[in-house]
């Protein structure tokens, strides 16, 4: 079964040189999540069942995941398996678990060495014992590594992430513990499944679709959004590239009025009102 490899791979002159543009060019997002969608029907093209276009999609993850440490991302979040997935054929989810415990296997000792910690949000209870062994024999491995966190959202959905945390606040309420007044935007977020991390600063969705389906709802508020038609098997590193540089064009406002806007208006106004 194929697997990917995180080993840096010796850069080409070229791809190097893009690297070190991208990063004169403007900040390098510190939090990068990735919808990654088109598997399915990348394989259905190609004349091959869905489950061809999820191992082909592994070497996406690889390229993606040592290129976002090349650039110095400190944070990347892959939407590996939602909540809503398990209602797909038994048969496709066996596959995808299999493809899951094999790659993490293979993969366990060179995360470690390349200094990338595994991290995982979601249900993941509900996966086999074999497979959550796995993961769990991969984030210990990796739980003092610090050149970025690549996290895992398996089994997960935003609705589902927001519920457990009101959950677990309702609780407090109830038993005394905390009171409702106290319940703020900062509370909720330090309770969410994502609390060890920064909220993402841009978000890539593959295949063309324009939905978040279902994921990080609560964090991606502010987030810069970049859709591209391209399948997951077929975004590399230069669709990364893309998109960062999409990313650094924006203005990140969060609400707030462009303070050059704001002296202009200001100046209009003083203008026609003298």
């Amino acid at each position: 079964m194929e697997t990917f490899s995180l080993t840096d791979k010796v850069q080409t002159e070229a791809d190097k040189r893009k690297q070190d543009e991208l990063k004169a060019s403007g900040p390098i997002p510190e939090h990068i999540a990735v919808i990654m969608d088109g598997n399915g029907r990348w394989a259905s093209k190609k004349g091959n069942v869905r489950v061809f276009g999820h191992k082909a999609g592994v070497e996406s993850v690889r390229d993606i995941t040592e290129s976002c440490a090349q650039l110095g991302v400190r944070y990347l979040t892959l939407y590996a398996f939602s909540t809503e997935n398990w209602g797909r054929p038994r048969s496709e989810i066996n596959a995808l678990i299999r493809l899951l415990v094999s790659t993490l296997r293979s993969e366990a000792k060179r995360l470690s060495e390349n200094n990338i910690k595994l991290t995982t949000i979601g249900q993941t209870e509900r996966f086999p014992e074999a497979c959550r062994r796995e993961l769990q024999n991969v984030i210990e491995l990796t739980q003092n590594n610090d050149r970025m966190e690549l996290c895992l959202a398996l089994s997960y959905s935003g609705r589902w992430d927001l519920t457990d945390t009101f959950r677990r606040l309702s609780g407090k309420v109830a038993s005394g513990d905390l009171k409702v007044e106290d319940i703020d935007e900062e509370l909720i977020s330090r309770n969410l499944s994502t609390s060890c991390m920064p909220d993402p600063d841009l978000i890539i969705r593959t295949s063309g679709e324009y939905r978040l389906s279902n994921f990080l709802l609560w964090q991606l508020a502010y987030s810069e959004l970049y859709i591209t038609r391209t399948f997951w098997p077929d975004f590399r590193r230069d669709g990364l590239y893309e998109a960062i540089l999409s990313y650094q064009m924006r203005d990140r406002r969060y609400g707030k009025v462009d303070h050059s806007l704001k002296n202009g208006m200001s100046n209009f106004i003083n203008h026609i009102t003298s």
